[in-house]
């Protein structure tokens, strides 16, 4: 069994607004730091052994579902889940 944790967000190139809103807000919340905010998805799947290789599987996923491949990107860690 694996753990996988899957990281989507917007291409650099397209306009996020979302994320634009909040930097605004943080600064205007005295966060003058804070110099760009992009806003994305984080998705945790359990994903059972299988004979197919599991970043096979979990890079399909991504580009057929999990991510709209035309204005976003992703990437995803996995881990062997231990069982308890």
């Amino acid at each position: 069994m694996y753990k996988v944790k899957v990281f989507v967000t917007l291409r650099e190139s397209v306009l996020d607004p979302q994320g634009t809103v909040v930097k605004n807000s943080l600064h205007s919340l005295n966060y003058s730091e804070v110099s760009d905010v992009r806003i994305g998805k984080y998705m945790e799947l359990t994903v059972e052994k299988s004979d197919r290789p599991v970043e096979e599987a979990v890079k399909e996923m991504c580009e057929r579902l999990l991510a709209n491949v035309v204005i976003e990107d992703y990437r995803f860690e996995i881990e062997e889940a231990v069982a308890q």
